[in-house]
Order: C-alpha cells, then structure tokens, then sequence
C-alpha cells in the first residue's frame, strides 16, 4: 500500500513540474470525452424523441377493421364488408387483459363544417369514445374536456376540435361553448385538442373533428365512410329529417321498414338494433405485449363472431410494429456512426499522450538512471510513468465530462433533444483511465528498460 503511496505522489510531482505540458497533453482527451459525452447524450434524446413521436402516432396501437368480400371470387379488401360491433370492443376489453390497457371504437364520416359563414371540410371526422385520446397518446387537451360515456349512450351533439379546425372556423377566438352545424345539425364544442402535427403519412392529425360514435352514426352518417362527400348527398330538406335511424343504409333504395311520416318518426323513432363501426383501435401495454394481444384478440373475435374452425378470419388486425422498428434501427445506427466520430477523437487524444510520455522519458533519462542505480527496478519505473499516464488521462476524462454536460446543454438551448446518460458519464471515465494504460504503457515499458550506466552517461 505504501508503495502505491508513494508512486502516485512522484506522479503528481512529477506532473506538477510541467503544468502547461501536463494541461495541453489532456486537452485531446478532454475534447474526445466530451465529444463522446456530448454525442451519446444528442443520440439518445434524439431516439427518445423518435420513439414518442411514434407512439403519439400509435406505436402501441392495434387497428381492429372489418374483412373483406367476396363477389365472383374477386376480393372487394379490407373493409368492404361491415362486421364488427360495440360488442366486439367490449369484449376484447374483458378477455384481453392484461396485454391490452385500453379500447376505442371509430365511426368514420366526411362531411362539412359551418359556422358563421365560414365552413371547412376536416380530413379527419371520427365518432368514437372517451378512451380513444388514450389510444391515440392524446390524453391532453389545449382547452375544455372531453366528453363523457354519458354523451355516448344519449348520442348528445358535442365535439371536440383539433387546431387546423379551430384556425379555420374560427380564426383567433375560443371556439368553447360555440355551436357549429356538422352535416347541417348542431353541434356544441367543449374541447379543443392539443397540436400533434402531422403523421409519418405527412397528413395534419390537428385536421380533425371528435365526437361520440352514437351520434356520429346516428345523427350525422348512419353509413360507413365514402370517399365524397356526405353532406353533398342528403337529398332531402335538412329541416324535414326528424330522425334517420329507421333507414341504417341510406346509399339504398330499398329500406328496411316501412316508410313513416316525419311526425311518426319524431314522436316513435326506431331503433336500430344492430350498429356496426368501422374500426376499433386497441392500446398494448407495450411493443412487447403487441403479438400476444393480438393472438387474444383473433381468438376472441372469431367467437364473438361465431366462425367455424375451417372459416377465414372476417376482420383484419394490423400493427405499427414494422415502421417502429424501422425507425428504431435508423435512430440506432445515427447514434452509432456519431459515436463512432467522438472515438475517433478519443483515440486522437491517446496518441497524444504516448507521444508526451515518450518524450517525458527522453527528458528524464537522467533521473530514471539515477533511481535504478539507487535501487529501484524497472517494475518500478513501468509502474511510475504508467500511473502519471493514467492520471493524466482520468483528469482529461473528469475535465471532458463537464465539457460534455456543458455541450450537451447548448444543444437543448438550440432545440436539439439530448437526454442525460449516466452510463456513459461512468463509461467515459472507466475508457479515460484504459486510454492512459493502452497508451502509456509502451514509454512506460521503454523507461524500464533503459540500462542504468547509458542512463546516467546520457546528456
């Protein structure tokens, strides 16, 4: 133990003796460090930010639509056919736990908003329920709340609208507590939905009107989404249509009861007893629990549906794992080629140091000739420059962690995303100290080999 003792305090004085060449030999290592600091942590905030964006995006999400049909043996795709119900929602919610937390189902509809003379068209009109901003990882609202599974079951005529909507409805003012027409019916506005910008698609998800799917399907549409517009198809005076739910496929001539007046119809609507939607959107617990849940959810739904074990599936489960993962590897490889640069510098500043070592040996030929010649073995003198090596580069990597912290905080105030990493802090301080052992172990080794009498005969 004395003799580490006393090694390290002839490394310091020997150090000491040379401040400006001792601080000029670290600065590589202070740069490497802090550039590998700087990088690790610019790379995982990046990653970080990539991975929310995509689960804002429903990287945990779980898309339930309706199958296709079969005309002539020509397939019509996904969708064609309407073949899921509420009761499908509720029954992934009871039987797929614990791989699914939450279940959202969506009426889609197409149609024009209007308020005040101003009217805009939202690319995106979903009827669905309170858990759908949980689904979609949009739990915050900018202003109001979200409607309640009251508003559901009464198909109460409220909404929530994203930014896009609001700017073009309604410019600068609040648009809570307002009433606008969706399909010529009014609705309340009592929410309006946090910015999300656009999807992977470059589509603008703030474009987009929310409303209870009881309403939607009820009050608004009453059919699945077409591709025109289904305000342009309303045929009839708007102020005559008392109720439509008696007639669940307007598209068709042919209705399904017989026709009633529109007094009859306002004082004995009636009912339709089977509703389907257009999709169910299911939240995984995680990225892990997606493929399990989605083995429940295919075995759940085939009984919910009562297919036979030789019947094919009449819905279609789709996933966000493939573009998740794809992005992941990119964000991974980003990080790794940026990694790659701050060890090029590392090294840089290794190779500085063998080369102030090598010329610390030179420089004390003498001395080392001397402590030989006093008894010291050439362990010893591998174990002195060695330990002044080490230490040389361990205050580079203390000096470069700061500087690394200090880098990584002017690219959060540039709006670059860094996160801290301490393993990497503790990384780059272990990798200081092998730097200066890798390094400084060849003038180290050639220091101990020197011969006493040419040392001490050396000018």
């Amino acid at each position: 133990m004395r003799f580490f003792y006393l090694t390290l305090t002839m490394a310091f004085k020997s150090l000491g003796r040379n401040v400006m060449r001792s601080a000029l030999t670290t600065l590589g290592i202070i740069i490497g460090i802090a550039a590998v600091i700087t990088m690790v942590e610019i790379g995982q905030g990046t990653s970080k930010a990539v991975q929310k964006s995509i689960t804002s995006m429903g990287a945990n999400t779980i898309l339930v639509q309706p199958g296709s049909s079969f005309v002539n043996g020509v397939s019509s795709g996904s969708g064609s056919v309407m073949t899921l119900t509420p009761e499908d929602a509720e029954a992934i919610v009871e039987r797929c736990q614990p791989y699914i937390t939450d279940v959202a189902l969506t009426v889609w509809a197409r149609t024009q908003l209007v308020y005040a003379g101003r009217n805009h068209q939202p690319y995106y009109l979903y009827g669905t329920t309170p858990s759908f901003l949980k689904v979609r990882d949009w739990e915050e609202l900018e202003e109001g709340q979200m409607f309640t599974e009251h508003d559901v079951r009464n198909a109460t005529q409220v909404c929530l609208l994203g930014q896009t909507v609001v700017r073009e409805l309604f410019g600068d003012q609040s648009p809570i507590g307002e009433e606008i027409r969706v399909n010529n019916k009014p609705f309340k506005v009592i929410g309006v939905l946090s910015r999300k910008g656009a999807n992977m698609m470059g589509r603008d998800q703030d474009d987009v009107l929310v409303a209870p799917w009881r309403t939607i399907k009820s009050k608004v549409v009453g059919a699945a989404l077409t591709n025109t517009n289904q305000s342009a198809e309303v045929k009839t005076d708007p102020m005559q249509q008392v109720n439509s739910t008696s007639k669940p496929y307007p598209s068709q001539q042919l209705s399904l009861y017989p026709v009633p007046s529109a007094l009859q119809l306002a004082d004995r609507p009636i009912q339709v007893r089977f509703q389907n939607v257009d999709q169910i959107l299911c939240r995984a617990a995680s990225p892990e629990d997606i493929r399990p849940a989605m083995r429940m959810m295919t075995a759940v739904l085939r009984e919910q549906h009562r297919l036979a074990a030789d019947d094919p599936d009449d819905f279609v489960l789709r996933d966000m794992t493939e573009v998740s993962r794809a992005l992941g590897s990119a964000t991974q490889r980003t990080s790794m080629f940026l990694m790659a640069v701050a060890t090029i510098s590392l090294v840089v500043g290794g190779v500085g140091i063998m080369n102030i070592m090598l010329v610390s040996v030179t420089e004390r030929t003498r001395e080392i000739g001397l402590r030989m010649a006093v008894g010291a073995r050439p362990r010893d003198i591998l174990m002195q420059f060695l330990v002044e090596s080490v230490l040389l580069c361990l205050a580079g990597g203390i000096l470069g962690v700061g500087f690394g912290e200090i880098g990584s905080w002017v690219a959060r105030k540039l709006s670059c995303p860094t996160e801290l990493s301490v393993p990497a802090i503790l990384a780059a301080v272990g990798v200081s100290a092998g730097v200066g052992v890798v390094f400084g172990y060849y003038p180290a080794w050639k220091a101990s080999r020197l011969d006493p009498i040419e040392a001490l005969r050396y000018e």
